[in-house]
């Protein structure tokens, strides 16, 4: 026999709202979680906070292959958040309006904190995954070191740490990107790490450049390449060595529209060549992500000279068989050999007025 129970109206509306107010309340709960846990599978989140940078823009690019070409991205407040598709782990660099770079550690699903002071970068705080919690604390302990330190202690880190990607950027940052770069040594570490990641294309591909370094030593001729500049003319090796019949002194100068450094580089160039009396030739290999930006910097500048921009950045097959690791770089030849190479730009300046016999 079925009981029937009565219950008044009122109770079952307080019931209802009950259940619709947790339900409601349970739904925020999973919301709220979803969002906390980072970016989504297959994705990477960067957020940060800049003190004494109220507005601006930082630059990022992956030299790996996280990305592909170049972002920009924008900060309002002091803050800016980022987020790009990542299916494997591996290095963002951020380069800040100083045109300093730092490295960033990507991975699928995570989602990285940045805590900095624009005045004082080499203090910068990363938080989010093991590795770039690593590299603040590399970051954070070397502050104070002198170069030769710097290089003593990014030996013994890649050596107590092979299979860290930190240790791919220190050798990349100290041993071949340096302005006193010691490719023996890093050829040697590089060897090691591979033994502990010897699926990391970036190590590969550094190996086979420190190569092509070997084959662009001070004294010998330039192997062959064949590219086209942004006007879709030939350039190679032969036009370059056809060129010095008349130009007896070259210039081969690697830059970007984001590198201030490399930029006042082309500048000087193109003042020289114009002082040179047709002695000079210069060749500009542009490491941007599109030829449009690459145009517009040699328009802004008046860059007349031959500029090749494969839009393949770091991976650009020129600059891999020249040897050329960073930005600027560069190489100097006189009849056809090489002189000179990664000077900086007094340097190069200097090199070049002595060449010609300029003052």
């Amino acid at each position: 026999m079925a009981v029937r129970v009565r219950v008044p109206l009122a109770a079952l509306s307080l019931l209802f709202y009950d259940m619709k107010h947790i339900s409601y309340l349970f739904l925020i709960a999973v919301i709220s979680s979803l969002v906390s846990c980072g970016a989504g599978k297959g994705r990477f989140r960067l957020k940060g906070k800049i003190l004494h940078i109220n507005q601006g823009e930082l630059y990022v690019y992956s030299p790996d292959g996280v990305m592909e070409g170049m972002d920009t991205i924008k900060i309002e407040a002091g803050r800016f958040t980022f987020e790009t598709p990542c299916k494997n782990e591996g290095t963002l660099m951020l380069v800040f309006p100083n045109f300093s770079e730092h490295p960033i550690f990507a991975a699928s699903g995570k989602t990285v904190e940045i805590k900095t002071d624009a005045s004082h970068l080499k203090e910068m705080e990363v938080t989010g995954t093991d590795e770039n919690e690593l590299m603040t604390e590399f970051r954070q302990q070397t502050t104070s070191d002198s170069p030769p330190q710097l290089k003593k202690h990014a030996t013994q880190f890649i050596k107590d740490h092979p299979a860290s990607l930190v240790s791919v950027c220190l050798v990349r940052q100290y041993f071949v990107k340096s302005q006193t770069p010691d490719y023996r040594q890093a050829l040697s570490l590089i060897d090691l790490m591979l033994r502990e990641q010897p699926k990391n294309g970036s190590l590969t591909r550094m190996k086979q450049l420190l190569r092509g370094v070997g084959a662009t030593t001070v004294g010998s001729r330039l192997p062959t390449f064949t590219a086209y500049d942004t006007r879709g003319r030939l350039v190679s090796s032969t036009t370059l060595a056809v060129m010095q019949a008349a130009a007896p002194v070259a210039v081969i100068n690697v830059w970007a529209s984001w590198n201030y450094d490399s930029q006042d580089i082309q500048r000087r160039l193109q003042s020289l060549q114009r002082r040179s009396g047709g002695r000079l030739s210069v060749l500009g290999l542009s490491l941007d992500a599109g030829k449009s930006d690459c145009k517009d910097a040699l328009r802004r500048d008046s860059i007349t000279y031959a500029n090749v921009c494969s839009g393949e950045m770091l991976e650009d097959k020129t600059v891999t068989k020249l040897g050329l690791t960073a930005i600027p770089d560069n190489i100097v030849l006189k009849n056809g050999r090489i002189v000179a190479r990664s000077l900086r730009a007094d340097e190069l300046e200097k090199k070049v007025k002595e060449l010609l016999g300029l003052k």
